[in-house]
């Protein structure tokens, strides 16, 4: 910093030092200034024993970041200065080389890639826990019945095996999510320096494959200045963590006395500090109450980049508390996620009672009249009617009398009580991709197929 007289304001200081949340870059950084020592190896730049004792220099600083109680020094501004500092105190004035060819901003770039790609994948293996836990729920209670809702008002029946299988599809699109956001990451902006690439001719698609990069950055401009990939992950999270606060908000309703319809494990509820009674479904809450905290990283790091002029500015620095405080709540979310389904128990008593409400059979009414002839929108008038009498005379739809029918409709006879019969309300629904037995049937094999690739998928990413 010869450049400098003056030692920074602490007022300035204490807004720009990111040590205190970018240390955990640190073992991504060790990783990348291994490899780049080996790329400098490799032109010239460090002979075979510089390079020995760069790389075991650096397993030194790992360790010693890695015991009980180390701390930063307050002169640390980074922890890209404080490793080259570290690796000073081991090996001397040799740490200074292996700073040649690369700029903090390629230099960290590259870092935070690395991280979007190692949790992209961390949260591709819990969303697959998470689906297969939900699978075999769904295979468990293929045939339970209960009510749907639309507006949380008693719409249709469904299968609540057909119920659970629209979260399990909801993190299979999220599980391509963060798989778009891994692949996006793929690409090494080490090499590009600070902005105009660098003087030395360093083999970046060799350190790439040392890295585990898929390509390198084609515009070295492009390089230093992307976050494209943070703000995949972080859609990609947002999204995801508003999936889960769907499903905590129906465990919620659905653990109610009012409902009544499941109840979770003892390890996933809490007390009452004042009411002995009370079981209360805070996983399922705090499910709902964590997704606004990572749509608010994603906009907090779509703000900063916004209208940013190219390349770096020290704005960017912002990139890291969103994206690791939205790491730390996925993960533990789709970790809790899984924990919870897998100690859930249904009530198939209190979802029977609730399917059975004969008006969730208005719809195979109106359906009965329209293959009879009666158009659509006239047979929706007329079951509307039908419903309209039974609540006034205080009457279910089955206690409705043939003259009462006939009152509305002369399409209307005895096949009106067969259709209340109440199987024939979910096995009508024969469509692909509807709640009846045959059309659940292929979905729990599409499923199958489904999480299989997931699951073969993170393997291969593993290596």
């Amino acid at each position: 910093m010869s450049r400098f007289r003056k030692d920074p304001d602490p007022r300035f200081w204490r807004i720009n030092r990111s040590i205190e949340f970018d240390w955990r870059l640190a073992p991504y950084d060790i990783d990348q200034s291994q490899a780049h020592a080996r790329g400098l190896h490799q032109i010239g730049v460090l002979d075979a024993a510089e390079l020995e004792r760069i790389d075991a220099g650096l397993e030194r600083v790992r360790a010693r970041m890695g015991e009980h109680g180390f701390e930063f020094e307050e002169a640390d501004e980074d922890i890209h200065m404080a490793i080259e500092r570290l690796l000073g105190e081991e090996i001397g004035p040799l740490a200074g080389k292996l700073h040649t060819g690369r700029s903090r901003n390629d230099q960290v770039a590259t870092d935070v890639a690395m991280v979007v790609q190692a949790h992209s994948l961390r949260a591709i293996e819990l969303a697959g826990a998470a689906m297969e836990r939900l699978l075999e729920l769904a295979q468990r209670h293929r045939d339970w019945a209960m009510p749907g809702y639309t507006h949380l008002q008693r719409a249709q029946p469904v299968y609540l095996g057909h119920h659970l299988l629209a979260y399990f599809w909801m993190l299979g699109r999220d599980v391509l999510r963060f798989q778009f956001a891994l692949d996006s990451a793929s690409v090494m902006p080490l090499g590009s320096g600070a902005l105009a690439g660098v003087n030395w001719e360093i083999d970046r698609r060799a350190v790439a494959d040392d890295l585990g990069f898929e390509h390198v950055s084609h515009n070295s401009i492009d390089g230093s200045s992307n976050r494209d990939f943070v703000l995949d992950y972080l859609s990609a999270a947002s999204t995801c963590a508003m999936h889960l606060s769907r499903l905590g908000s129906e465990i919620v309703i659905w653990s109610s006395s009012e409902f009544g319809f499941c109840e979770l494990d003892e390890s996933f509820s809490s007390g009452s500090s004042i009411m002995p009674q009370k079981k209360n479904p805070d996983s399922a809450e705090l499910l709902r109450a964590k997704s606004p905290r990572v749509a608010a990283s994603y906009a907090a790091l779509l703000g900063t980049m916004h209208a940013l002029p190219l390349t770096y500015g020290k704005d960017m620095q912002e990139d890291k508390e969103p994206l690791f405080d939205a790491i730390d709540t996925i993960e533990a979310c789709l970790d809790a996620t899984e924990g919870m389904l897998a100690g859930i128990e249904f009530d198939r008593e209190r979802l029977e009672a609730a399917s059975g409400d004969e008006m969730l059979a208005a719809t195979e009414v109106a359906d009965l009249l329209v293959r009879r002839g009666v158009p659509f929108r006239e047979a929706h008038g007329i079951v509307g009617g039908l419903v309209r009498d039974a609540v006034e005379k205080g009457k279910s739809l089955s206690e409705l009398t043939p003259e009462e029918l006939a009152e509305r409709s002369e399409h209307l006879d005895k096949s009106f009580y067969e259709v209340l019969t109440r199987s024939s309300w979910l096995e009508s629904k024969r469509i692909e991709g509807g709640t009846s037995s045959a059309s659940l049937a292929h979905q729990l094999e599409q499923a199958g197929k489904t999480l299989a690739a997931v699951r073969a998928r993170a393997q291969e990413e593993r290596g």
